[in-house]
Order: C-alpha cells, then structure tokens, then sequence
C-alpha cells in the first residue's frame, strides 16, 4: 500500500486512477445527486433519509471503477483523502482546471 504524507502527494495519484472520462462523469453525477439531496434534506427536514447520501455518492463512483475503470476504488485505502479527491476533482471540473492537472500527470498514468 503507497503512503501519501499529504493530499498533495495523493491527488495526483487519485486523478491517474479516474483516466477515463465515462468514470469522472460518473463521479460528479454522483457528486452532484448527493448536493440535490443535500439540499432536499435541508428544506423538507427529512433527515431519516440521510442514508442516501453516500449510496448515491459511491453508487456512481464505485459502478465507474468496477465497470469502467476495472479498478478498485480509493475508497477503499484511502477513505478521508479519496472522499476530499472526489471534491477536488468535481471543482477542478467545475473550474475547467481538470484538464490541465490530468495533462500534468504522468505519461504512463495519463488519460
């Protein structure tokens, strides 16, 4: 198991496992349903449904790695900076800088 001392160190590594583009959209599909149900929860006070929160979020992810990607999650490693990745990565999406980032990747672990 590599060891990361910082997200830093980790990100990069995060973005070479998300190299397909059908795996990323699935990521922020995901991303994005948890915000909606996020934001359902907070005005409708229907907090016993809380539990959709994650399944939506890796439901999305974890069908992109097992069926796409054909590796397993980060998750799995390295849960608190795989969960901060899957935001970075959604923002730098959001911002248009993923694609510069992916491009610094290295050549065997870029898209």
């Amino acid at each position: 198991m590599q060891q990361f001392r910082s997200f830093a160190e980790f990100y990069p590594y995060y973005l070479a496992e998300h190299s397909k583009p059908l795996c990323r959209a699935l990521h922020y599909a995901g991303s994005t349903v948890v915000l909606l149900l996020l934001g359902w929860l907070s005005y409708s006070g229907l907090w016993h449904f809380v539990w959709l929160l994650p399944l939506a979020g890796y439901g999305f992810a974890w069908v992109g790695h097992f069926f796409i990607e054909h590796n397993k999650p980060a998750t799995f490693q390295y849960p608190w900076y795989s969960l901060l990745g899957d935001w970075v990565m959604y923002k730098d999406f959001l911002t248009g800088q993923l694609a510069a980032k992916l491009q610094q990747l290295p050549k065997h672990s870029a898209p």
